[in-house]
């Protein structure tokens, strides 16, 4: 490991200075906590395609594309040229623009669950705002999430995401709070279930039925490698939510590049409400969430609303633009290539493990990996985290090295 951190600070000097630099004014030196990784990330200088180029000149394969974003690759051109036009037009307005109109109509057309839908500018605010319609819906407090799913950064989803193993009880799922000074309360109102575990989560959502709200979930999990739910689970769950009156949300912003109406129309199961962002900005601030059109009535100003919801930026016309180019793009033939590259990829690794006597679990759908270091089935939050997460590192550090 010391040759290869050798290697890339030998090759990254201007990675280095700015890093230092930016830790004058950042605390880290960004404003993303995945951003960082030792011993400092590189910055990054310009983007096109499937790849970016650092400020030292060194040309790296972006498995990332910022977090699954860019479905398209970085710079596409229909994309660039929506955004340039439209700049030319004004970035932003007071009053609506056509354009959120058209997008919304996308979302409705290839959404299975989307009757009305409304934007945001991040997965964290489309996630909370799902979140506060079932509770005004239903006038119940409490929800329920999937221990170690993370559902964005806003205080009632942060709980059991990241909570080490010697933090859960053996046997139960466990809320635990993500920060120190987090409310006793947020924890208490926060239910966690074992993922794919349907046994317990049907105890758990029964026990707790007259006080919950909702159920959120994301069907493919991304803290778990992109691991999709057990097609019964899921099942169950939409069965079990309709029969105790609670609002079943899936998280979709990030499996929602699965195809052109998501995970959900991949897995044939509909959910209530469903929450965007990433790909259907096609590079800008986004996040959005829709459903039923009865739930997402209660934000609507013309009689109300029930619900209010207000941002300087929602539905700017930059995004919107982006998002439709974006969208136009993808065919049901693109996704079927993107998905056939993901199971070469996912094989291919499998075999290079093999050969190479690696104990190592390959998971993910559709054109998302996970690679985790273990013999164990990852099947949920606790299998993840005994997988040999040093290694994992090495694995990700030797690419970062030698990727130029």
């Amino acid at each position: 490991m010391d040759s290869e951190v050798d290697r890339y600070t030998a090759s990254t000097p201007r990675s280095a200075e700015l890093q230092a630099e930016a830790e004058r004014y950042l605390p880290g030196g960004s404003s993303r906590g995945t951003a960082y990784f030792a011993p400092y990330p590189f910055f990054v200088e310009r983007a096109d395609g499937h790849h970016v180029v650092d400020v030292d000149g060194n040309r790296y394969l972006d498995f990332m594309l910022n977090a699954t974003t860019y479905v398209l690759g970085h710079s596409n051109d229909r994309v660039v040229e929506a955004v340039r036009e439209q700049a030319a037009n004004g970035l932003s307005y007071s009053t609506p623009h056509e354009s959120q109109v058209r997008l919304a109509q996308a979302l409705c057309e290839r959404v299975p669950s989307v009757e009305k839908v409304r934007f945001t500018n991040s997965g964290t605010e489309g996630t909370l705002n799902a979140i506060r319609a079932a509770r005004a819906y239903t006038g119940r407090h409490k929800i329920a999430k999937i221990e170690g799913g993370y559902h964005g950064n806003h205080e009632y989803v942060s709980v059991s995401v990241y909570a080490p193993l010697d933090a859960l009880d053996p046997e139960e799922p466990t809320s635990v709070a993500e920060w120190p000074g987090q409310p006793p309360s947020v924890v208490e109102d926060v239910i966690t279930l074992h993922y794919n575990d349907i046994e317990s989560t049907e105890r758990i959502l029964r026990e707790n039925a007259a006080e919950l709200s909702c159920v959120i979930i994301e069907p493919v999990l991304s803290n778990f490698g992109y691991l999709p739910a057990d097609g019964e689970y899921l099942a169950r769950l939409r069965e079990l939510t309709t029969e105790l009156g609670l609002i079943f949300i899936f998280d979709e912003v990030q499996s929602f590049r699965l195809s052109q109406g998501g995970a959900q129309e991949q897995m044939g199961v509909i959910p209530d409400m469903t929450t965007f962002g990433k790909v259907i900005g096609g590079g800008m601030p986004v996040g959005a969430w829709g459903g039923r059109a009865d739930l997402m009535d209660l934000f609507d100003p013309t009689d109300g609303p029930v619900v209010s919801h207000a941002g300087t930026f929602n539905a700017n016309p930059m995004t919107m633009v982006a998002g439709l180019a974006t969208l136009d793009q993808l065919t049901p033939e693109v996704y079927e290539r993107m998905n056939a590259l993901g199971d070469i990829l996912r094989a291919k690794l499998r075999a290079v493990f093999d050969e190479l006597d690696v104990a190592v679990q390959v998971t993910g759908i559709g054109s998302l990996f996970g690679i985790h270091f273990t013999e164990e089935r990852i099947v949920d939050h606790r299998s993840v985290l005994r997988a040999d997460r040093a290694m994992q590192q090495k694995l990700f550090t030797g690419y970062s090295m030698r990727a130029s």
